[in-house]
């Protein structure tokens, strides 16, 4: 700061004394007399001042002399580099100047420019560990792949650049998708820089794309011995790794292995679900019982899941629905205001044709949450307990728009799976599925502008359903209240002018009714009997 300060009030001082020295000139008559060996030179203003640049070209050529006859002499003193170093000093100065140019041209996003700079760099510097590198990035800016990829090959085989050239070359085959050869040099680069977190990341990520669960579990220690994962996430992560590595073994028909890599992703993250799932049925396969329920509770009480209830409903299979809905009491009492609880509970009690212990048991969710599933039981729930027809399809048809409700979805890209997996299908992220409800689409499916019309049609098709069915009752007891009259003859009826509890032609007979209440004019009979 204090040297800027410095040049500034020196290139001020500089201006001031020209423009004044400038002054004087124009002003004097005589100009300037100089005295030299007895000769005297008048010199006017503007010959004064051609003179004084003459005199700076003067000096600063005597300056560079004297410099040449210094590296001169140091080259005879046998400094073999002197005046390599004398002539190379300002080719240095000029290509630094276009290197910094190039960088520049870089950031600003000009890719042709830059890449043009670092070409004059480097007939300057003759330093390619730096040129290239600029060079690279700047051909990639352009589009231009395959000089970048060529670059990057020159630099491999410098020792110096090597790791960037390998680095350079794995992001150009990540971007073509040749995830083969990126993997190999992901190893190379791992090799190279083993805690370099970026090649970590990528040598991870392309190892579980590929199944390589031992690689990757090697390439995760390392991450955490470096400092670069917290030792939980290393559990979880370790954790999916091992219960992959078990998925991979028991397609492979190796029962045991497979059983002790899902334990110990069991032990190693409890909320990894399809883990203590593996786990409990490895331990049912065993006949272990009691280690499987102890597993599943466990899980449980940290998140309920379909897939722990599947597993426990697997400890007894051939078990009554009554005797099923009295062991699962040991899930059931746990997280009891859970929503899967409750659904747990519900179905379980729809198996056992307890419709109204399923009702209690669903409780409000279907006002709170009204997702797809809910409102399925709730259909189950009606059709249990004898609603009608269009009760039960007003249900479904409501489930049609509503949530789907919770699934396994991949945190980056919120692509949905049918089932868990350790690397998402869409974006390849490695364990980022959770079990979460997927954000809604603006997008309603189609004919679901029509679903509010159809569940009001059914609405008011029940009610019709139900005033008939009191209208049937009315018109069925009514040939035992309006019984003919001994006393009452046809002739009579009609002379009376009015329909009477006696006039046979007036009261239909029970068969009649039956007939009217099948060809839907109910409605019209309590009238003629009126």
């Amino acid at each position: 700061m204090l040297w800027s300060l410095l040049k500034i009030v020196l290139f001020v001082a500089a201006v001031a004394g020209l423009t004044l020295g400038a002054g004087y000139l124009m002003e004097s008559q005589g100009g300037i007399q100089v005295t030299a060996g007895g000769m005297e030179f008048t010199l006017g203003p503007l010959q004064s001042v051609i003179a004084a640049i003459v005199l700076v070209i003067v000096l600063w050529v005597v300056f560079k002399l004297v410099s040449l006859l210094i590296a001169v002499l140091k080259f005879i003193n046998g400094d073999d580099t002197a005046l390599s170093r004398y002539f190379d000093r300002n080719r240095e100065r000029k290509g630094y100047q276009a290197m910094s140019e190039g960088l520049l041209a870089l950031a600003s996003g000009e890719g042709k420019l830059a890449m043009a700079k670092a070409q004059k760099a480097e007939r300057y510097l003759h330093k390619p560990e730096l040129t290239q590198l600029l060079t690279a990035q700047a051909a990639e800016m352009t589009g231009d792949s395959r000089r970048a990829e060529e670059v990057y090959k020159k630099l491999i085989t410098n020792e110096q650049t090597r790791f960037v050239g390998i680095r350079g070359m794995m992001k150009q085959k990540l971007a073509k998708g040749d995830t083969d050869t990126a993997l190999k040099l992901a190893e190379r680069a791992f090799a190279l820089k083993p805690k370099h977190e970026e090649i970590q990341d990528v040598l991870l990520q392309l190892q579980a794309a590929k199944h390589d669960w031992q690689g990757a579990r090697k390439t995760l220690s390392a991450k955490l011995k470096h400092g670069a994962l917290p030792r939980d996430v290393y559990r979880r992560r370790d954790a999916v790794l091992a219960l992959s590595e078990a998925k991979d073994i028991m397609d492979e028909d190796k029962p045991i292995e497979a059983r002790e890599a899902a334990i110990a992703a069991a032990k190693g993250s409890p909320d990894l679900i399809p883990g203590v799932a593996m786990a409990a049925r490895s331990y049912i396969a065993q006949e272990k019982p009691k280690l499987a329920t102890r597993i599943l509770k466990k899980a449980w009480s940290v998140q309920p899941h379909p897939d722990l209830a599947a597993a426990f409903a697997e400890i007894a299979p051939n078990e009554t629905p009554a005797a099923r809905m009295k062991r699962f009491g040991t899930l059931t009492s746990v997280n009891t205001e859970h929503r899967e609880t409750k659904l747990l509970k519900a179905e379980l009690a729809l198996a056992a044709e307890d419709f109204p212990e399923a009702r209690r048991a669903v409780g409000n969710l279907a006002e709170t949450e009204p997702d797809a599933r809910v409102l399925t039981v709730m259909a189950a729930i009606a059709k249990g307990e004898g609603a009608e027809e269009p009760v039960v399809r007003g249900w479904l048809a409501k489930a049609l728009l509503a949530p789907r409700g919770p699934q396994w979805v991949c945190d980056k890209c919120n692509h949905i799976h049918a089932e868990w997996g350790p690397v998402c299908a869409n974006c390849e992220g490695f364990d980022t599925l959770s079990w979460r409800t997927p954000p809604q689409s603006d997008v309603a499916p189609a004919g679901a502008e029509m679903l509010p019309l159809i569940i009001g049609s059914l609405e008011d098709r029940s009610a019709e359903a139900q005033a008939e069915k009191d209208a049937a009752q009315e018109a069925e007891a009514a040939p035992e209240v309006l019984r003919p009259s001994p006393e009452a003859t046809p002739d009579s009826a009609s002379e009376s002018g009015a329909a009477s509890p006696g006039a046979k032609n007036d009261v239909p007979d029970a068969e009649t009714v039956e007939d009217t209440v099948e060809s839907g004019a109910v409605e019209r009979e309590p009238e003629k009997a009126k």
